[in-house]
């Protein structure tokens, strides 16, 4: 995954790990200790722990597999499967290119208002905050963005929608403040099998830049539907991806939500 997330984008990927009750939470323990104890930068570390986590779902799929470098780039990570090396590269399918700006500086203004009722009283107001707001959102000028800022840390410390905040749902967290998203399922939210079949295009152009001495090497390509920019309800037109012709000896297409799984290759 060689795009560039925000800071918001990343904390945001890391506490969703504590959401997640179907998260095998061991091995990732494991996994995210050996990413702290490498020589990256922190940034990078960051980068690394969001990027292993959108694998979770694809572990319980193939629960023998077990990642052996973490911290490699091309391709992402180096695993063990059936005595097999292999090489895992993996990257996120962008439904709503649209909602990306948008859900980043959402983030942005999420971890400000966290930082705020923290540094208020976090016992009081630890727990995870699910906000769902009324449309449109507009983030011009820093004085917008105090106001919505204002309006979420008013409506978590009153418990009730206020301003610009349409709903609010609390639920049990044992670490800190958290706010994100409510999550609404659109029925007709498709994701195009075009989107799936030019990340498998630009992906082809690099294998040959790819570790030669893995046995073989896997495209991983992830919806992240903890976020307003990848999610989706459907693949439309999906036979178009039996289609596809690449040097990867798998590919896959995976929601990291419910863990399904689509074999593409």
């Amino acid at each position: 995954m060689k795009k560039v997330f925000s800071d918001e984008d990343l904390i945001k990927n890391l506490s969703l790990y504590y959401l997640n009750r179907h998260l095998k939470k061991k091995p990732m323990e494991k996994y995210h200790r050996t990413i702290d104890e490498s020589p990256l930068h922190d940034r990078e570390k960051y980068k690394k722990k969001a990027e292993i986590l959108l694998l979770n779902s694809f572990m319980h799929h193939f629960p023998e597999l077990t990642f052996e470098n973490l911290t490699c780039e091309s391709p992402d990570f180096i695993a063990k499967f059936n005595n097999k090396k292999i090489g895992i590269e993996l990257t996120e399918v962008i439904n709503h290119l649209e909602m990306k700006k948008v859900e980043s500086n959402l983030n942005k203004i999420f971890r400000q208002a966290e930082i705020l009722l923290e540094q208020e009283d976090t016992t009081k107001y630890r727990g995870v905050y699910f906000l769902s707001f009324r449309t449109p959102l507009k983030f011009d000028n820093p004085e917008q963005q105090q106001e919505i800022i204002l309006h979420i840390y008013n409506s978590i410390k009153k418990n009730k929608a206020a301003g610009c905040v349409k709903s609010i749902r609390k639920s049990s967290h044992r670490r800190n403040v958290f706010i994100t998203h409510e999550y609404n399922m659109n029925l007709f939210d498709e994701l195009c099998s075009e989107k799936i079949l030019e990340l498998i295009e630009k992906k082809n152009e690099k294998f040959p830049y790819y570790d030669r001495s893995v046995d073989e090497c896997w495209l991983v390509i992830v919806s992240d539907m903890n976020s307003l920019a990848s999610r989706y309800t459907f693949i439309q037109d999906r036979e178009h991806l039996n289609e596809v012709k690449s040097p990867f000896h798998k590919i896959f297409h995976l929601e990291n939500l419910c863990g399904n799984m689509t074999s593409i290759k």
